[in-house]
């Protein structure tokens, strides 16, 4: 394994030579981070972090969600075995429902990791998640895409390869996801092979697992063994996994039976509420993170149960809805309080913190899209989330997939890279010599330190057109979906896959021929 990830490595730094190894592109690539060839790691955020809660508000919301997990409590349903680790434990469970006594979950969740790395195949990809980090993730779960030609459908297993294919060629998307799209041409309980495969495949990012069975998780563990070597696997953490609370106060036998499969084999899972708050919780700011607490700590805790140290995030999904249709609407301020205030408890319990993305519930990549993907997405970055699924891709309130969205959201992300590394105080960033230079009266355009800096002083959008009218006028009038169409369809054109060991390779198809042969095609 560890010749595989040097070979991988290797030819990686071999095709960065060949595509940023200098000249107009390398130029290119170090002024956006919008265009393939050039790697950037994890966000370090150099900026503070934003607060919306002072001490007593945060104690306030902890002792409500204790309140909340002590009177009202919690339902594991359909799993004997996750009810009978909650009474060993001190909880009193009746029927389904367990409450717990104060501080439990707390005492329990001491033993899990503030931060912790997520090892890619090639080591250069790695990521670390908690801390100062924050971690780029593409959208997930859409069963529709809004492909090239302009058409609404469902998505196919070509159309997942085309997404994963695009966030490992995108500088500003750390982690290749996970349901970066259903792909619905493939048998329901099969495609999650394909699926994780793909994402071994055709990118050496990071990437999740299955979570929509058990056993479907148990294959992504087993499939990762043969990437990685099981005993990597088994002192590292190499998948990152989705668990959703079902809102309000309610873990399924679903999200319970893939959570033990991944902390039992030392893999991360993110414990989070999806919420439509006034539908999935109480209409107010307060409310919701009480019970948006209360359902972490519970699903948390219970990660430790299985295996103490097991990774384990603070997970929050919030959005509100219209009191009129009751359809999801995003950007909207009630759910970026949520984030913040989020994100302060997490850290006081001491998890890496989820939340975010660049949301939107319009159905094409239009002004709206764009309006309420950069308020959740700047709040995003401002409430120092580490774990950010759906930066890019996300359509018409999670539906759907789409390929131009995706390419202008790849966009923000990279200048969100630029404005989290804060401000340069080093000598070349005081400028004191350009400010000697240039005295009264006269321009920068010419002076030294200018001349030094133009390529890389300001991050230069992949999609925005900055030139005249008249030029815009000459090169098509081209509005910025169909600049962000070009893109996505040049990438596509010119993308390379990773090294892959073949011998790993023949593996990963071996075990993923003999799980299909083993049962038959079911699309329900």
């Amino acid at each position: 394994m560890d010749e595989n990830l040097a070979h991988a490595e290797e030819a990686g730094a071999a095709r960065r030579g060949r595509g940023a190894g200098g000249g107009a592109a390398a130029r290119r690539a170090a002024r956006s981070g919008g265009g393939p060839g050039k790697t950037l790691t994890y966000i370090k955020r150099q900026i503070p972090l934003y607060e919306v809660l002072n001490e007593e508000g945060l104690a306030l919301i902890e002792a409500n969600a204790d309140t909340v997990l002590e009177e009202v409590g919690i339902e594991f349903r359909d799993d004997a075995e996750a009810l009978e680790l909650w009474r060993q434990a001190g909880a009193d469970v009746r029927g389904e429902r367990v409450h717990f006594p104060k501080g439990l979950c707390r005492e329990l969740l001491k033993t899990a990791p503030s931060v912790f790395t997520q090892h890619a195949r090639n080591p250069e990809r790695s990521v670390q998640i908690g801390g100062d980090a924050t971690v780029f993730a593409p959208v997930y779960g859409p069963p529709f895409v809004r492909d090239l030609d302009g058409n609404r459908r469902y998505a196919t297993i070509e159309d997942f390869r085309n997404f994963v294919k695009l966030a490992y060629m995108a500088p500003s998307i750390h982690h290749s996801g996970g349901t970066v799209c259903e792909p619905v041409d493939v048998p329901v309980n099969k495609r999650h092979l394909d699926m994780v495969f793909s994402h071994m495949k055709f990118s050496d990012k990071p990437f999740m697992g299955s979570v929509t069975a058990p056993e479907r998780a148990e294959d992504t563990v087993a499939m990762a063994k043969i990437l990685f070597g099981e005993k990597f696997v088994d002192d590292n953490t190499v998948i990152i996994n989705l668990i959703n609370a079902n809102s309000p106060m309610v873990f399924d036998e679903t999200m319970l039976g893939a959570a033990k499969v991944y902390a039992r084999a030392n893999q991360a899972t993110i414990i989070t509420p999806f919420i439509l708050a006034g539908a999935m919780s109480p209409v107010t700011v307060a409310g919701t993170l009480t019970q948006v607490l209360a359902e972490v700590l519970a699903g948390a805790s219970f990660t430790q149960l299985v295996r103490p140290g097991a990774p384990v995030l603070f997970g929050t999904f919030a959005s509100s809805i219209s009191m009129q249709s009751g359809a999801p609407t995003f950007g909207t301020p009630e759910p970026t309080l949520v984030s913040y205030g989020a994100g302060q408890l997490a850290r006081r319990l001491g998890l890496p913190f989820r939340t975010g993305g660049s949301l939107c519930a319009s159905k094409v990549p239009d002004a709206q899209a764009a309006y309420e993907s950069a308020n959740t997405l700047n709040s995003t970055v401002l409430a120092g989330t580490n774990f950010v699924l759906h930066a890019a891709g996300w359509l018409e309130g999670g539906l759907a997939s789409c390929y131009e969205k995706f390419m202008m959201d790849v966009d923000q992300l990279g200048m969100q890279q630029k404005f989290a590394a804060g401000v340069d105080l080093s000598e070349n960033g005081q400028a004191m010599d350009a400010i000697r230079e240039v005295g009264p009266g006269s321009h920068y355009l010419g002076c030294s330190h200018t001349q030094a800096n133009f390529q890389t002083a300001f991050y230069r959008s992949s999609i925005a057109d900055n030139n005249s009218y008249e030029q815009w006028l000459a090169e098509g009038e081209k509005t910025a979906p169909q600049r962000a169409n070009e893109l996505a369809r040049r990438w596509l054109d010119t993308y390379e896959a990773p090294y892959l060991d073949p011998g790993l390779e023949d593996g990963l198809n071996d075990f993923m021929a003999k799980k299909k042969e083993s049962m038959p095609n079911a699309f329900t």
